[in-house]
């Protein structure tokens, strides 16, 4: 029944709108209907067809599919796994088989129902697992080329990827390097696009030292003909890096920095910070903070250094040099000319040698090759140093030691008297030489050691862990052999004081410094006599 005062006219009018509204609803849902039907039929041939035409477009190369699967909810939501893009040749020959251009375990995304019938559709995230992306080496720019962009043809595009568990790998064909892998636990990528580069937020172990990097930036866009050039930027924070890892030293390292530049050549500037470094001969934690400017090559793994600067403790040095990746055995060989120009003895003595406390305090000049070879054995035994050194106001904390040095001073100056008695402050000395470190013992070819009236030359060796001291030469001594006696005894030796002058001397004799650290011996050695 019509409300009161309605027109009954106007009532079958009314009923025909409801019926028109009801047809056309009913075939609203007939088409949604349809269309859910004709999705569910047709959409996994269809997605499976798009997914391999836009890779194909974009890569120009064979892609192959293992597995794909569409499921129906309130979207589409797409998986699949076994996903590789392939070259034209074998790209990485340390691997067995065939190592695709790219490669993905898994993959996941989801789809409206209506963007599913857009041409390209647009995907707003797809999940990844296991992406594994193979950059060829240098040498084939054919397969560097198959890889230009041709984004015309895509019919899916994706405006972020979020993935687990990524690798990239720098491929080369020289039989004296592996490649260079880098493993990434998590990696976002934004914005990508045709000739742009992308956003990245990455985050690595890195295997050694044992540590995490996060890194945010731009990369690319992609160069086709020159994979090297493709341009790099970004900020890293490396934290928590246990040196224990990279056997003979210890210590919790962090690092922060910045870089740009081209995949080949990326400028890198940072800073380091490790409170307790340590080496494992000596076991003394020292603080340890360097600066650096470095320029990697990010194909290869090579650094060079221009320059790091370190502090440790209260000392500084200055160091250049490079980083460079080998096969065998498999790792880094650092090469630096290391510069030190005003710096204290016992820092550095304290970070190498085990003795406490540092057997000498000073100031020091030092000039060195440090030569560090990869493997498996304690730092100190690949460690390779050879130069030349300067240590002025030298002063041994073990009181026999510089007691000998005392007497040695007064009896060069004639003054056997005070030999004997203790001088209200020890007498510095300056001590220089030409040196190299070879297997954990140092070689010196030439050292010279100075106090007033004294001057002694000697050559031998010494072991890093202290227990072994073994140094024949020579001391002039400004008095002569009956000078440096005194008393009645000077009587006596005043007839051989000619057989022991030599070149200007008043005395020369054959001396040795021989024992451990905690029972040195010095004297003469006539058995070594020239």
């Amino acid at each position: 029944m019509g409300g009161a005062g309605e027109p009954l006219q106007s009532r079958p009018a009314r009923r025909s709108l409801f019926i028109w509204i009801g047809g056309i609803s009913l075939f609203i849902a007939v088409v949604l209907a349809a269309l859910i039907a004709f999705e569910m039929h047709y959409a996994e041939p269809i997605l499976r067809a798009r997914v391999i035409e836009t890779l194909s477009a974009r890569f120009q190369s064979r892609v192959t599919l293992a597995a794909f699967h569409v499921s129906v909810g309130r979207e589409l939501e797409v998986s699949g796994n076994g996903l590789n893009i392939f070259g034209k040749t074998d790209l990485n020959i340390h691997e067995p088989g065939i190592q695709p251009l790219l490669s993905i375990q898994e993959f996941r995304f989801h789809a409206g129902f209506f963007n599913f019938l857009h041409t390209p559709m647009r995907v707003h995230m797809v999940y990844l697992k296991g992406l594994q992306l193979n950059i060829p080496p240098k040498e084939q720019v054919q397969d560097s080329k198959t890889m230009r962009t041709e984004m015309g043809k895509a019919k899916i595009y994706v405006d972020q990827f979020v993935c687990e568990q990524a690798q990239l790998v720098i491929n080369t064909l020289q039989p004296d390097k592996l490649p260079l892998q880098f493993d990434i636990g998590s990696l976002i990528m934004k914005d990508l696009g045709p000739d742009k580069p992308f956003r990245f937020d990455a985050n690595l172990l890195n295997p050694k030292p044992v540590g995490d990097i996060h890194s945010t930036g731009l990369f690319g866009p992609w160069r086709a003909d020159a994979p090297r050039d493709m341009p790099v930027q970004g900020t890293y924070s490396f934290t928590n890096a246990d040196l224990s890892s990279i056997n003979g030293i210890g210590g919790i390292l962090s690092s922060t920095g910045n870089y740009q530049g081209a995949l080949g050549r990326i400028i890198v500037d940072g800073e380091t910070d490790t409170p307790d470094f340590r080496v494992s001969v000596s076991g003394h934690p020292v603080p340890l903070h360097t600066d650096f400017h470095a320029i990697v090559d990010g194909t290869s793994g090579d650094t060079y250094l221009q320059p790091i600067r370190a502090k440790i403790l209260n000392s500084s040095l200055i160091a250049t040099g490079y980083a460079e990746r080998v096969k065998a055995p498999d790792g880094h060989r650092v090469y630096l000319e290391l510069k030190i120009e005003d710096s204290k003895i016992e820092d550095l003595l304290r970070m190498a040698i085990r003795t406490e406390p540092p057997v000498m305090t000073g100031h020091m000049r030092l000039s060195t090759i440090f030569d560090l070879r990869p493997g498996t054995a304690a730092v100190p035994d690949r460690l390779r140093l050879a130069g030349n050194f300067e240590i002025s106001k030298a002063h041994f904390t073990n009181d026999k030691i510089q007691a000998k040095v005392n007497e040695l001073s007064m009896r060069g100056q004639g003054k056997p008297k005070q030999a004997k008695m203790d001088l209200p402050e020890d007498i510095p000395s300056i001590m220089k030489g030409k040196f190299r470190l070879d297997a954990g013992t140092f070689w010196f070819s030439q050292l010279q050691f100075f106090v007033p009236g004294t001057e002694v030359d000697l050559t031998g060796n010494y072991s890093l862990d202290g227990e072994l001291f073994d140094f024949h030469g020579r001391a002039r001594m400004d008095a002569k052999l009956s000078q440096m006696v005194g008393g009645w005894k000077s009587i006596f030796l005043k007839p051989v004081d000619p057989f022991f002058s030599k070149d200007g001397a008043g005395t020369e004799v054959p001396v040795k410094v021989i024992g451990t650290k905690s029972a040195p011996q010095f004297g003469l050695d006539f058995r070594h006599k020239k």
